[in-house]
This record gives C-alpha cells, structure tokens and sequence, in this order.
C-alpha cells in the first residue's frame, strides 16, 4: 500500500535479495515505477521529489534507490548493468508490480530499457529523459561527474554540470547533496562504482545495437539540449534512428534535470503519454 503524501519524503525500507533497499511509494492507479540516474549525493527523493506528488494524483509511483546509493548499500558490492536491472525487477516483484510503466533518469534509462530488453512482456511504456545506453565515447561531462569525490567546491561543479539553470546552484543544494555523497556508505560503494578508466563503466551501461532496436515498447525520449552530461545530439537523437516506436521531447535552455528545471511541464508530459489510448 501507498504512502500518504505527507509521509512521501521519509521512505521505507524492504529486504531485496538480502540488501535493504529504501524507497518511496504514493498514490493509487497504474504503476509507475521510476529510476533514478548516478549522480554524486543523489538518491530516489533527490531526483523525484518534485514529481511523485504531482504523478500520483494519477499513478501510483514508486521511486527507488539502485544499488550503491544512498540508503541502499549492498554489503559485498558489485555494480553494473546487470545487477542494478536484476535489483530493480526483484523491486518491483516486491511491490507486487506485473506490468508497469517507467520512467528513467540518465543512468536510470539504461536500467529501464535493460529491463525492458530482459522482460519485454512486463514492462509498458517508457519514458526516458537524458538517457544513457546507446553505445558511444564516454561524455567528457558524464566522465567529470563520475570522476567526483566529496569537496563543496567539487559538488558545486557537479551541479553546475547536471543543470543549466544555475540559480538551482544554491549552497543550500550544494550542501545537502555534499552531506549525502560524504556518508561513508555510500561514498565507498560511489568509489567502487566508477573508477578511472571510466569508459568500460559507460560502456557496461549501453545496451548493443540489436538490443535497442528489439525493444518494441512504446518510448518518450526527453531531453535538456543544453545538457552537458548526456549530450542530446549523441544520445536521444540517435535513438529516434533506432527504436521502432518512439517520440521525442526536447527543451530549450534545459540541462540535464529536466524534471527540476521543467517540472511542470515534465509532468503534462508524463501523464499525456502515459495515458494515452
């Protein structure tokens, strides 16, 4: 069962193959479950916390931490594409989900179309917003953001890159996600996930070219153009020449938090696709 909004923030926690993971879950209706992509300090509330409570007006959301972040640290490590995926399903087996939609944030698309390559028949519609897995050279923002370790300075150019509006680049945020990123839990499972040379890890993360172009669902591609982390001109465009059923969303003077920069608008987005006929 749901929580109630205003217990939204706190979260809960649930046994997933043995690794406490914690999660958030609100309102009533089709399931949507959304990912969360890996930036430093950030977590399911971080990203989505803005949305759930305008999505579940209409959904019953349920946001997640992956493997590594935040309060779900798992005790023998191991990281990558097949884990988190294998996490995120048991996930949403707990949660008694059959079929549901989804929404992926950056490395949360990949997760999302993984699952999506692995389960197709349980998993809906897919909204992805500046998503990785499409097989290229690492971003030089992307890289810079995976190559953080915890310093104000070092979590203020982290932000700097994710979004483009800097008036988000408050000391406050600064701060909140600098005490995240310096939990020692997850500071140790962040140093294990990306180390340098970091390409392998972005390439872990890219589904093949058959993959991608096998997924059938139907896909929202959306996109900050200014985005410096996930370049949309080497990802989301080069999609729409691959996936077989697929629209695209792009944003003007956004980066890469559409759904904090466009949070309105992200969300008439979300509930007209996913509500479609």
């Amino acid at each position: 069962m749901s929580a109630p909004l205003d217990d939204l923030a706190a979260g809960r926690t649930i046994d997933i193959g043995g690794v406490a993971t914690h999660y958030h879950d609100a309102g009533e209706g089709p399931p949507l479950l959304l990912i969360h992509g890996s930036g430093p300090g950030v977590s399911a509330w971080a990203n989505w916390r803005l949305v759930m409570p305008i999505l579940a007006k209409s959904f019953r959301v349920l946001a997640y931490d992956q493997l590594g972040f935040n309060k779900t640290i798992p005790a023998n490590g191991g990281f990558g594409r097949e884990r988190w995926t294998r996490h995120g399903l048991a996930f949403a087996d707990a949660m008694g989900l059959d079929k549901f939609d989804v929404i992926g944030n950056s490395m949360g698309g990949s997760i999302a179309f993984s699952m999506a390559a692995t389960v197709p028949g349980r998993i809906g519609r897919i909204l992805n917003m500046g998503t990785l897995g499409v097989p290229s050279l690492i971003p030089p923002g992307l890289d810079e953001v995976w190559a953080y370790t915890p310093s104000e300075a070092n979590m203020k150019r982290a932000i700097e890159l994710l979004a483009y509006d800097q008036r988000i680049n408050t000391p406050d945020l600064v701060r909140l996600r600098l005490e995240a990123s310096q939990d020692p839990a997850a500071d140790a499972a962040w140093r294990a996930m990306f180390p340098a040379p970091r390409q392998r890890w972005h390439d872990d993360l890219s589904l093949s070219w058959d993959e991608l172009a096998a997924i059938t669902q139907q896909v929202l591609l959306v996109h900050g153009y200014n985005d410096q982390v996930v370049p949309f001109a080497k990802t989301s465009l080069v999609l729409m020449d691959v996936l077989q059923d697929v629209r695209m969303h792009v944003f003007a003077n956004t980066g890469h938090w559409v759904q904090i920069e466009r949070t309105s608008e992200f969300c008439r987005l979300a509930e007209s696709f996913f509500t479609a006929a």
